[in-house]
């Protein structure tokens, strides 16, 4: 039987991933310098992943604004059929290394490194009856060849009913395993959105996937996607998963983040140790070079400052999707304030307070000193005051002494209620200690 001790991911994983800045066409120079870059300036304030995203296999992905896809790609594949970084991309890959020698790189800066798979096996393993590890069948008898993606045509779903499929996602993850893989976004699996009527039909790859990791002997975060996730099925993805994406794909788009309060609200009672729904990636910084679509992100510096203070006191786990060696000293302002990440590792029971069309508030407290975190959207075009009565917030008393976590300044003592005074999209996020 699982347990969650035996899961990574304690606390909300904070990272940066490929996707929203080089899509399919991440190399090594690029992990590397982003790498780099947060050794320097962002593990101190508890940063670590470094997540290759997908088509890592594929030698010369050709994404344009429209499709960044090949359709049906000639893949890297060794002779069981499992991917392999491509060396046109991944030069100290070659020899069979895979990514041995990244992951070390980044090991010895002291951060941990990830990978993005697509669920299933290679349809290219599959066409071509390349044989599966350990066993003595063969990739087409392992295979659903009518279990898809509807976005990327790499892979046919694996046949929970065949016990070699087990085998063949054991093999993959032994692999993972000997790279010192410590973090692995597995896609169409969350929510299979090729099957609307059955959204969550990869259920028992799932659990395939977490014994393959467990058999590996090496502790990674398992991380699931796209989303919407289920919420019908929440026990499934607590028992099996660390984090699950309880969002399609999000982008720098004030109506997306507007969305994400109703999705928080739905899943709050959800987060604990080891099991985080997923608000996605941060949009923020220079993105979307590799979409034919390079821009510094369409999101205000106030609605930034929102979606951090919502994916903290939340306590979404945290992947920076823009190239970070090009981060402006505000986006880095965002990312290095300690006492709000300190709010996200080190906090618990984050509910909704109160949310209208116009505004929200969101409350949690410290688990260190009792305190309480509250946080106040302003989600109108217009400047206004949000306010919170004290006794919404089940205190006792009527006086609090308020800190500013992102002004990082003392506010003095407040009887009766919290307000502030926002622009339009911005947000506060307040820490009280009761009197």
């Amino acid at each position: 039987m699982l347990r969650k001790k035996d899961f990574a991911a304690m606390t909300p994983p904070m990272g940066w991933n490929s996707w929203d800045c080089w899509a399919t066409t991440v190399n090594e120079g690029q992990l590397l310098a982003n790498a780099e870059y947060m050794e320097k300036n962002l593990k101190q304030f508890g940063w670590e992943y470094i997540v290759c995203d997908i088509q890592w296999s594929e030698p010369a992905p050709h994404p344009t604004a429209e499709d960044v896809y090949r359709h049906f790609p000639r893949l890297i594949l060794d002779e069981y059929g499992r991917q392999m970084p491509a060396k046109t991309r991944f030069p100290s890959a070659a020899g069979g290394k895979g990514f041995a020698p990244i992951a070390q790189t980044i090991h010895e800066m002291g951060l941990k490194f990830g990978i993005h798979i697509m669920r299933g096996i290679p349809r290219q393993a599959v066409h071509e009856h390349l044989p599966v590890k350990g066993t003595a069948v063969t990739a087409e008898q392992v295979a659903l060849p009518n279990s898809i993606s509807c976005w990327n045509g790499d892979m046919y779903g694996l046949n929970p009913a065949v016990p070699e499929a087990q085998a063949y996602y054991d093999s993959i993850f032994e692999l993972y395993a000997s790279w010192g893989v410590d973090y692995v976004k597995v896609d169409d699996i969350c929510n299979t959105n090729m099957y609307p009527n059955h959204p969550y039909s990869a259920e028992k790859e799932i659990e395939m996937i977490r014994h393959a990791i467990e058999k590996s002997g090496r502790s990674m975060v398992l991380s699931l996607s796209p989303g919407p996730a289920v919420i019908e099925k929440a026990w499934h993805l607590e028992k099996y998963a660390n984090m699950w994406r309880i969002t399609d794909d999000f982008w720098d788009d004030w109506k997306l983040l507007k969305g994400m309060f109703e999705r928080c609200e739905v899943w709050q009672k959800h987060v604990s140790p080891g099991c985080w729904p997923d608000c996605d990636m941060l949009p923020m910084g220079r993105i979307g070079v590799g979409f034919g679509n390079e821009r510094q992100s369409k999101f205000t510096f106030a609605e930034q400052r929102t979606m951090m203070t919502l994916w903290s006191i939340f306590r979404s786990p945290l992947m920076m999707g823009g190239n970070l060696p090009d981060c402006d000293e505000q986006t880095l302002s965002l990312l290095t304030n300690g006492e709000v990440l300190h709010l996200l590792q080190h906090a618990h029971g984050a509910c909704q307070i109160d949310r209208t069309d116009t505004a929200a508030v969101w409350m949690s407290e410290d688990d260190e000193d009792g305190s309480l975190y509250v946080a106040l959207f302003n989600l109108s075009d217009e400047l206004q005051t949000v306010a919170c009565p004290l006794e919404e917030l089940g205190v006792s008393t009527i006086k609090a002494e308020v800190r500013d976590l992102w002004q990082k300044k003392n506010l003095g003592i407040v009887e009766t209620e919290l307000s502030a005074e926002l622009p339009a999209h911005d947000a506060a996020l307040l820490k009280l200690t009761i009197q």
